[in-house]
């Protein structure tokens, strides 16, 4: 039988599932999908949701009964971090094609196991990485993959524009624990450019360094201010910096290599072009204190950012057999690896952590920090409205 209409399950109707249903599928933004049910275990998000949907969906209070109801080819997942894995996982063996929120788990051997249960399925499998559709970004990848900046040479993002304040950490109970979120800015803000620092150059640091403050702007127990370092296999090194304590902050990504420079700014791209490998120029220059001529170019791209339904419309039109799918889900370990490795060297005091990390290892020191957990007192009830935020790639 040919499908012409994809029919969608939302688990979780938080923040983030409710402007899926509310601000995208309902105002036609997405194209040959329609949502048929909504799944939370809270009615009073059910409730709230209904408003919009009325009678013309059906609720659930369990994911497992919603799978088995016949009414959807497929589910975005949007419940706590933790749970990603195991619904993911329930979902695929039962043949429902999977789009999840990021990550894709907290720690590698839950993500591992959703990567192979998606190799043994005959379903799609998709993680919700909407900043890669950014025009920007795929330009910078498209410039180093085809070789025009040579060799990496350094790779420094800071991205402190995410700030946060004292009431959205109380707007959930399980928000900003160990036990609830599984850590702080680096898995839930600046998660996007974790996957995005490997993504865009094409490679994984071969160990890091990370300096985590815990709750340091925020009454909090996880990490709300990061700076990490990145070594990689050819002696290139990064620096990536996150905080959700700074305003104003900033978002600037500088990516050096032989040929030259790339900057990401304020939403433009310069590239800094050498007229040489700044290798072949040292070695051969006559005048000691000579440098490459560079050129400044402004780059154009094709403008291009759809974020989260580019990612729903592409993820349909796989389905549908119509494009190939932009993001496999499989690749969302890279960004959990990164994450789980800047964490664990902070819990180790700043000691450098291989890149893969051993998943045995990280998930002993995270069940400490888990066990240490306290409860937070927060309402479950509030959906935040993040229509206009950089949450949604809209500034």
């Amino acid at each position: 039988m040919i499908m012409n209409n994809v029919r969608f399950g939302v688990i979780g109707v938080g923040n983030q599932g409710t402007y899926y249903a509310k601000g995208l599928f309902n105002n036609n933004e997405i194209i040959n999908g329609e949502i048929t049910a909504v799944c939370d275990i809270n009615p009073v998000k059910l409730k709230k949701i209904k408003e919009t949907f009325g009678d013309s969906i059906k609720y659930f209070t369990d994911y497992k009964e919603m799978i088995k109801s016949g009414l959807i080819d497929a589910v975005l997942i949007e419940t706590p971090h933790y749970t990603h894995s195991q619904i993911a996982i329930d979902c695929m063996n039962s043949g429902i094609h999977v789009l999840c929120d990021k990550p894709a788990g907290v720690y590698t051997k839950q993500v591992n196991e959703m990567n192979e249960c998606a190799k043994r399925c005959q379903v799609l499998y998709a993680i919700m990485f909407n900043q890669r559709t950014n025009c920007l970004y795929k330009k910078m990848k498209e410039i180093i993959s085809n070789g025009e900046l040579g060799e990496i040479q350094r790779i420094n993002w800071i991205v402190t524009n995410w700030f946060r304040n004292q009431n959205y950490y109380d707007s959930g109970s399980w928000r900003a624990t160990w036990d609830g979120e599984g850590g702080g800015v680096l898995i839930n803000q600046c998660f996007h450019q974790l996957d995005l620092i490997q993504w865009i150059v094409g490679e994984m640091p071969k160990n890091a360094r990370g300096f985590c403050k815990y709750g340091k702007w925020h009454d909090i127990e996880v990490e709300d201010d990061v700076t990490a370092y990145f070594e990689y296999k050819n002696g290139a090194t990064g620096v990536f910096i996150a905080t959700t304590g700074e305003s104003p902050g900033s978002n600037r990504l500088e990516i050096s290599g032989s040929k030259g420079k790339l900057l990401c700014e304020n939403n433009e791209l310069v590239f800094y072009k050498n007229s040489e490998s700044s290798f072949t120029h040292s070695k051969q220059a006559k005048d000691a204190f000579s440098t490459p001529k560079c050129e400044i170019i402004n780059v154009n791209t094709d403008g291009e950012n759809p974020q989260h339904k580019g990612i729903i419309n592409n993820f349909i039109d796989a389905i549908l057999g119509k494009d190939d799918l932009f993001v496999n889900g499989i690749e969302g370990i890279n960004a959990v690896e990164l994450m789980n490795a800047i964490e664990l060297s902070g819990w180790k005091n700043g000691d450098s952590v291989s890149i893969p990390v051993n998943p045995k290892t990280y998930l002993r020191y995270l069940n400490k920090m888990r066990k240490k957990s306290s409860k937070k007192v927060g309402s479950d009830d509030e959906v935040i409205d993040s229509d206009n935020t950089m949450w949604n790639g809209k500034v």
